[in-house]
C-alpha cells in the first residue's frame, strides 16, 4: 500500500503517524495492499481555494476529499481491487481551532479528519440521516480500533 503524505501547511504534525493510521484504516477496510493514497496538509488560504473552487462554499474547511477510482470497502467473501483512492486534503490549522472546541488534541482532530476524509474516498456520506449514522458509527470504530492498536504496541507506529 502506498501513503503519501505531503505537509506544504508549514505547521508541525506528525506524518508518520498519520501515514500508519492511513494503513490502519484502509487494512481494516479491506482495501488492496496495492492501493494508493495521497494525503496533503495545506495552509488556510490553500484550503479556503480549494473550498470556493470544488464545493462552492466560501472560508476554508478541515477536510476535503477528492476520489479517483471507484473503491470500496470490501465484505469477508469479496477479493480487494487494487488502485488510486485519491486525495485527501487537511488544514491544520483549522483542526488545531476545532480540537480546542472539541477538548481534544490536535493530533486527535487530525486523525479524525483524516479517517473522515478516507471514508468519502470510499464513498461513505453522511448527507441523510441513516447515512450520517453509518459513516460516522463505521469512523467512531476505525479510530477506536487505531487507538486500541496504539495502546498495545506501546504507541510504536
Amino acid at each position: 500500500m502506498t501513503i503519501e503524505i505531503n505537509n506544504e501547511s508549514g505547521h508541525p504534525v506528525d506524518e508518520v503517524a498519520l501515514s500508519a493510521l492511513a494503513r490502519h484504516v484502509l487494512d481494516v477496510l479491506g482495501i488492496h495492499p496495492q492501493a494508493e493514497l495521497s494525503v496533503v496538509l495545506v495552509d488556510v488560504e490553500t484550503m479556503e481555494r480549494h473550498h470556493i473552487q470544488w464545493m462552492d462554499e466560501p472560508g476554508p474547511t478541515d477536510v476535503l476529499s477528492f476520489p479517483m477510482d471507484e473503491l470500496r470497502p470490501t465484505r469477508d467473501d469479496e477479493e480487494p481491487e487494487p488502485g488510486l483512492l485519491g486525495d485527501v486534503v487537511l488544514c491544520p490549522v483549522v483542526a488545531e481551532a476545532q480540537a480546542k472546541t472539541a477538548g481534544h488534541s490536535t493530533e486527535d482532530e487530525l486523525h479524525l479528519l483524516l479517517t473522515h476524509g478516507i471514508l468519502h474516498l470510499l464513498g461513505f456520506d453522511h448527507a441523510e440521516p441513516d447515512e450520517e449514522r453509518e459513516m460516522f458509527g463505521r469512523q467512531r470504530e476505525l479510530l477506536e480500533s487505531w487507538q486500541e492498536e496504539r495502546r498495545r504496541t506501546g504507541g510504536r507506529l
